[in-house]
């Protein structure tokens, strides 16, 4: 007994020393390995049982429970069977004297390590461990005891970790499920019991506008009256245990639903009981009473109270996730939508729309968010399912999903709905796609929930009425989609915007252009508030509000604009001819408002706020340039239907525009204008080609100036944009001409003139400039930027470079990258160097995919370089430089050149009736798929996912695993690689993508696969004894299908796994019978 006490002692003075601030890193880990071998003894149970009877410090105790832990789920095999039987006892036993004084944490913890040992044990030599639990949750004393203990049992059988045999978990689950009806009955009991108590004593409230009322809306949404009346019941204030109690049943529901099915055991009351206590969550009353009362404890209260409706929430929730629905349990389905839009109405039931807002304001952040999740669940999995329900009035829910939309009180709320709408307007589509008959019927029942919709999302993207939210946003800070919150506030409305104009067109056009309108009068008008000045234009509005309107009509006219371009796409295609006389409309008033703002230059002006005014006038213009690049498609449609009338429309609405943008394009121009007109002028130049565009003046005039040597040069991505674009109306084919009319001489010989203008700089640079005799460094940014030129003249040129001058090029590269060469670059990390080497491999990526025997001849070298020189510096090095497009390279190499290596025609192998064809280049072959082996052995999960994948594409386009030379010395090696790679867990992520790939490889030859290589793999397998082996090879069954096979591949998987840890966890010396 001293001993033992000395022990604690010690334990104590240790673990205090191990957490306190002053001790080393070194004194800890030699403490730490103090303890780790202390618990590896044999009997340390025994000890720590001691110290969890006798200490009351926190950190002895965490320490002895981790002990017993590993003690279970590591060596419990190896534990006698008495010893085993004292733990079972002791356990429960510490647990029932002390669970009412341990720290929670310590509670719970010792709850888990009882639970692990009925994980292994129950119901063999544990059976009275679920009886045990059932047992505490009936005695009042003990109820929430039983409760965590439930949970528990809940999270760790019912879906457990690796370290059990696929039977086992299977058996559990099957133990858990036969419990589950007296479990949910026992769950049921609690919950109504506590709140039938409470409701007797509830007092009742006085009346006020939300209780007791229920208007035709609730009486659509309820079945029976009765129902409504049911959940009108003023809601009970219980005490803090009963909340406590309830708070537990409620998470052990929310898990238990998470994995058992659907089914009868989830009756009609319990659902019922469900929602009582969700209307916990919208009790705004209760809160207000707790925080009039004003101890801190009635504030505590409230946030319990709310908790409660959060965890009902979450209960509704995990049974509206599930999507596969049994016949009998759609009614209850039915009844439990029925009652969440009662808890919806009551909710947003008020005429008022701030009394909405505010009272939203006051439910907890997280009851509304489990609301909205709900609401989503409803739309996305089972408003299909419940549509067709003549009780259930879909309308009406629109009408308060409306409400609860638009009186969101944060910007993530509003976005949730947001998307549920998306998914609403998604499924609406579909729905109409699917039963082009009904269109009409089904646009009619929905026109007006859309039309509002439409009306009200426009109305919350404007400054005008929105004003105050809309200022919160932040614009300046980019999230990890490149976008700022007022970027995707408006982005997602416009995204619903863009539905609705897909269901209906007319009346969204109808809606839209009205505003934009009315903005665009504002922006047309500024012309006559401009004066001249000394210094040039001012716009003579000064006064305050003034400016103030001004500043919001803009950035509204900005939004209103996005909206516009966002909608060109619902102009084009089929309906080009019906929507014509619209879309003509927007389009010139979209070549007015472009020509206005660069003919007054509105971007040059002075303002009386020029830190707002100025940015929000250049704004404007370059989202006016934006949406008419948006009707480019729209515009290539009128240019081949003018072509047929020849229109003068046509060209005045092109001329114009090119008037616009010719101005813009100039080193006076503040960038973003400029790209948005160079943008533009792109789009016309490559999606319209209309015949007079090179004709234009202002075409002309841009040519003049990207060609004349003494103009400033424009910023590179413009200098960039131009080219492309001038290029463009030289190089592409006219639309609607046959070729004699296309002019491609003249067309030639000014294309020829305008490269030369532009190469002039380089063309002029001295021959001496750069010494040819030097060779230029790897890692120089220089080689970086012309490798990167040739990868462009191979990708878009080779066909015109001729033969002889690519042969050269190539030829040049290859005595380039000598070994030393490719060494120094690759072995700096992250270098330049590595740049240069890839960009080197994706040009001969290029060569090995060109159809034809030109390249043919290269092949060998290339083949050469990449297994003698760059394989060999790669292979053994951690880092991922330069690996994924050298076997990218090998990829395309054998995917494209196949007969490189087999040579036999179709005709050949039909003839013969088998698939053995001759093989050449063997070596060159086999190297290859070694390196593709290896790769598999190495942590580089990108790399691994990517070869594998090429590996199955040269199956499935080449029968790769069919090939003789594989079948035979490569296949069975593949497989061992990946079964040992899903053994050792490296490379988790990709386990359904390696199953596939095991199957694929195994179906070439199944007889081999479960006669030959299967005994042998198991007969390699160390750490698991014969016996074992015989199971494993027993439990996997000679299944050919997909899913069975790989089903037996993760069970053998899993069960190696488990006996190894079995066998580790017996003592030394243990004889195995």
């Amino acid at each position: 007994m001293a001993s033992e006490e000395a022990s604690l002692r010690a334990l104590e003075s240790l673990m205090t020393e191990f957490f306190h601030d002053c001790t080393t890193n070194e004194r800890k880990r030699e403490i730490e390995e103090l303890l780790d071998n202390f618990a590896q003894q044999i009997g340390a149970w025994r000890l720590c049982l001691y110290f969890l009877s006798s200490t009351r410090n926190d950190y002895v105790m965490m320490y002895s429970l981790t002990v017993f832990e590993n003690l279970i789920n590591k060596m419990w095999l190896g534990v006698p069977s008495q010893d085993k039987m004292e733990i079972r006892s002791c356990l429960p036993k510490l647990l029932l004297a002390h669970h009412k004084t341990l720290p929670y944490f310590i509670r719970n913890k010792l709850c888990k390590v009882i639970v692990d040992i009925g994980r292994q044990d129950w119901p063999m030599f544990y059976h009275d461990f679920f009886t045990n639990i059932l047992q505490l949750i009936q005695s009042p004393v003990t109820t929430p005891l039983g409760l965590i203990m439930l949970k528990t049992t809940s999270e760790e059988l019912a879906c457990p970790r690796e370290d059990l045999s696929v039977a086992r978990k299977e058996e559990l689950r099957k133990l858990l499920l036969d419990q589950v009806q007296a479990v949910l009955g026992l769950l049921t009991g609690i919950l109504e019991t506590v709140w039938d108590k409470h409701s007797v004593t509830a007092a009742t409230p006085p009346p006020s506008p939300t209780s007791g009322e229920s208007g035709d809306l609730l009486s659509n949404l309820l079945q029976s009256p009765s129902s409504a009346k049911l959940l009108n019941q003023p809601i009970p204030i219980l005490d803090a245990e009963s909340e406590y109690i309830c708070s537990l049943a409620l998470e052990c529901l929310a898990h238990l639903f998470s994995w058992i099915p659907l089914s009868a055991s989830i009756t009609p009351s319990l659902l019922t009981t469900i929602f009582h206590f969700a209307r916990f969550g919208c009790d705004i009353r209760a809160r207000k009473m707790a925080s009039v009362n004003g101890s801190s404890q009635n504030c505590v209260l409230g946030q319990e109270r709310g908790r409660l409706g959060v965890l009902a929430m979450s209960c509704i929730n995990e049974l509206m996730s599930k999507n596969c629905v049994p016949m009998e349990f759609e009614e209850y389905l039915l009844r439990m939508f029925q009652q969440t839009f009662y808890l919806l109405q009551k909710i947003t039931k008020d005429n008022n729309a701030h009394t909405v807002k505010s009272r939203l304001e006051e439910l907890d952040e997280s009851y509304v968010e489990k609301f909205t999740d709900f609401l989503r669940l409803f739309v996305s999995v089972h408003l299909r399912r419940i549509e067709s329900y003549s009780q259930f009035p879909v309308v009406e829910f629109l009408t308060l999903l409306f409400k609860y939309t638009f009186h969101q009180p944060t910007h993530e709320g509003y976005f949730s709905c947001l998307d549920i709408w998306t998914l609403f307007l998604d499924y609406l589509t579909s729905k109409i796609k699917s039963r082009l008959g009904d269109k009409e019927a089904v646009l009619n029942r929905y026109e007006d929930a859309l039309v509002l919709l439409l009306t009200e999302v426009l109305n919350r993207i404007q400054f005008r009425y929105n004003q105050a939210q809309l200022e919160e946003l932040d614009d300046e800070t980019l999230d990890d989609d490149q976008q700022t919150e007022w970027q995707r506030y408006l982005r997602q409305s416009l995204e619903v915007v863009a539905k609705v104009m897909e269901l209906l067109p007319t009346h969204a056009f109808s809606t839209l252009f009205p505003v934009l309108q009315d903005n665009l009068e504002v922006y047309l008008g500024l012309q006559q508030f401009i004066v001249t000045s000394g210094s040039g234009h001012r716009l003579n509005i000064t006064a305050e509000n003034d400016c103030r309107r001004l500043h919001c009509s803009l950035r509204d006219l900005s939004s209103l604009l996005q909206a516009v371009g966002r909608l060109a796409e619902y102009f084009i295609g089929d309906v080009f001819a019906a929507r014509f006389s619209d879309a003509l409309t927007v389009v010139e008033r979209l070549v007015k408002v472009t020509l206005y703002g660069s003919q007054i230059k509105l971007y040059n002006i002075e303002t009386a706020v020029p830190s707002v005014l100025k940015p929000d006038l250049i704004d404007v213009h370059a989202q006016s340039l934006a949406a008419l690049q948006a009707y480019s498609h729209w515009l290539a449609q009128y240019c081949s239907e003018a072509h047929r009338q020849n229109t003068q429309q046509f060209v005045t609405l092109i001329s114009t525009t090119m008037d616009a943008v010719t101005p813009l394009i100039s080193t006076k121009v503040q960038d973003k204008l400029l790209l948005s007109a160079c943008h533009l002028l792109v789009s016309l130049a490559t999606t319209v080609r209309p015949v007079f565009l090179i004709s234009i003046p202002a075409v002309q005039k841009v040519f003049n100036r990207i060609t004349d040597a003494s103009a400033q040069r424009l910023v590179d991505k413009a200098q960039v944009l131009v080219c492309r674009a001038l290029s463009n109306i030289l190089l592409l084919p006219w639309p609607n001409l046959p070729e004699n009319e296309q002019q491609w001489p003249v067309r030639s010989i000014n294309h020829a003139s305008l490269i030369s203008a532009l190469s002039r700089d380089y063309r002029n640079l001295k021959p001496n400039a750069v010494a040819p005799q030097r060779k230029m460094p790897l890692d120089d940014n220089v080689t970086d930027e012309m490798l990167s030129f040739f990868l462009t003249l191979f990708r878009g040129l080779r066909v015109q470079m001729g033969v002889p001058f690519t042969e050269q090029i190539i030829q040049t590269f290859l005595n380039m990258f000598t070994r030393e060469q490719l060494a120094d670059s690759i072995l700096n990390e992250g270098s330049t160097g590595c740049r240069v080497v890839e960009k080197f491999l994706k040009i001969l990526q290029v060569v090995v995919q060109e159809p034809g025997q030109v390249f043919k001849p290269f092949l060998p070298s290339i083949i050469s370089l990449c297994m003698e020189q760059v394989y060999p510096i790669i292979a053994e090095r951690p880092s991922p430089d330069v690996k994924a497009e050298l076997f990218e390279l090998l990829f395309r190499t054998l995917h494209h050149n196949w007969r490189h290596f087999f040579k036999s025609s179709i005709l050949a192998s039909v003839q013969r009736g088998v698939t053995e064809e001759p093989m050449e280049n063997e070596p060159q072959f086999s190297a290859i798929m070694q390196a593709f082996g290896q790769s598999f052995l190495q942590p580089d999960i990108h790399l691994f996912k990517q070869n594998l994948f090429y590996l199955e594409t040269l199956n499935t386009k080449q029968k790769l695993y069919h090939k003789k030379i594989f079948r035979t010395t490569m296949l069975f090696q593949f497989v061992n690689v990946l079964l040992q790679v899903l053994v050792h867990k490296s490379h988790d992520l990709l386990q359904e993508e390696i199953g596939i790939a095991v199957y694929n490889m195994a179906s070439v030859d199944f007889d081999g696969f479960f006669a030959a290589f299967l005994p042998e793999f198991l007969t390699s397998c160390d750490g698991v004894d014969a016996n074992q082996k015989n199971v494993l090879g027993r439990n996997f069954k000679m299944d050919r299908d997909l899913p069975s096979f790989t089903q037996n591949v993760h069970r053998l998987v899993n069960d190696l796994r488990y006996y190894r840890l079995c066998n580790d966890s017996l003592p030394p010396g243990t004889v195995k019978l």
